[in-house]
């Protein structure tokens, strides 16, 4: 009987390169396939504007599967933990190496080292690639995918609210008073809180106080009549300061960034549950790759012949796709402040944890 928590070195190298290539393969054909149904559904209004073609396709597909590879990432590991697992047990090697004196864990060790090392790139990978092309792509989108915004501080779908009256903008960029909006509208409301006058705008910048409008077109409610006054200033009561704090995505935000942004939301005495909770998934989300091997392990074990792996590969499957659905709904909860920040991220990883820990020990130890 071994007591180190590896196998041999020949076994552990095996072994993790059979699981990384899998998971590489997976991963690829995930992506390949989200990235064409993606394009599909698209494209379409890429093409639409004047002056998109194939090059606009390319850089558009450049910017989402960064995306799809954060987000399937751990279902490749998933995926190819089951295959890997399944295929070494129709070939008996699993009860070659438990001959071998090898416990449960020492035949996974080396998929947990594998998938741990993915945990790592994963985090880095999200921090530095997946948030920039968040900020890029939703910063296109805000302009419906025309020409691609240059600024830097790039935010979409801001809304600001000034003592009852609102200040849309499609997309911000800049910090201070050199922040610049673009595609604004401005509701004026009444007492009432009806909407008396409604202003689009191409522009908007600082005017201290309030925000200059350029480009302007408005329309009064009461008489329906519409003009185009050469600028205009509204929004006095709105500061630089306070739309810097209006709208933080977290997407689109690295980790040490958005620790900056809450303290500056702490410190405004501004809600930051929700930021919070999105903080702690950035370190339990890229580990829920680290799970998967442990809770697809029930896959390895038993006859091959009895009849009962593809029982055995479904409930690793189910185990796992499980995670990914509790997940969510915890984060969810933890948005809407049902869920401490802390509890939101966490709960779910520590649950599976000792329930794929507890089927281990319970069947194989």
């Amino acid at each position: 009987m071994q007591f180190d928590f590896f196998p041999s070195r020949t076994l552990t190298l095996y072994l993790a390169k059979m699981f990384a290539a899998r998971i590489v393969a997976m991963l690829f054909v995930l992506v390949l396939v989200l990235m064409m149904l993606d394009l599909l559904s698209n494209s379409g209004k890429i093409l639409a504007v004047a002056g998109n073609g194939q090059g606009e396709l390319l850089t558009y597909a450049g910017l989402r599967i960064p995306q799809l590879i954060s987000r399937f990432l751990p279902y490749s590991v998933l995926l190819a933990t089951l295959i890997t697992l399944v295929t070494l047990n129709q070939n008996s090697e699993v009860i070659a190496m438990k001959a071998a004196g090898l416990s449960a864990h020492q035949v996974l060790a080396p998929l947990l080292l594998t998938a741990g090392l993915v945990s790592l790139f994963t985090f880095a990978f999200n921090e530095r690639v997946v948030t920039r092309a968040t900020e890029t792509l939703k910063a296109w989108e805000a302009v419906d995918y025309g020409p691609i915004p240059t600024e830097s501080g790039v935010r979409a779908n801001v809304y600001l609210n000034d003592n009852g009256n609102i200040l849309t903008a499609a997309y911000l960029a800049g910090t201070g008073e050199a922040i610049a909006m673009r595609k604004v509208t401005w509701y004026e409301r009444n007492a009432e809180g009806m909407i008396v006058e409604q202003i689009d705008a191409d522009r908007a910048v600082y005017a201290n106080p309030g925000w200059r409008l350029e480009g302007v077109t408005r329309f009064r409610v009461q008489s329906a009549l519409t003009d185009t006054p050469q600028a205009m200033v509204v929004g006095e009561g709105l500061t630089p300061d306070q739309i810097d704090l209006a709208k933080i995505d977290s997407d689109a935000e690295p980790f040490w960034e958005l620790t900056r942004s809450i303290a500056e939301f702490e410190s405004a005495g501004r809600r930051t549950d929700e930021l919070r909770a999105k903080w702690w998934h950035k370190i339990s989300g890229p580990l829920s790759a680290f799970l998967m091997p442990l809770l697809g392990a029930v896959a390895a074990f038993g006859l091959a012949r009895s009849g009962q792996l593809f029982v055995r590969a479904i409930i690793g499957m189910a185990l796992g796709f499980a995670y990914f659905v509790v997940d969510n709904a915890a984060l969810a909860m933890g948005s809407f402040g049902g869920y401490p920040p802390f509890l939101a991220a966490w709960a779910p990883f520590l649950l599976f944890l000792l329930i794929g820990e507890t089927v281990l020990v319970r069947t194989e130890e």
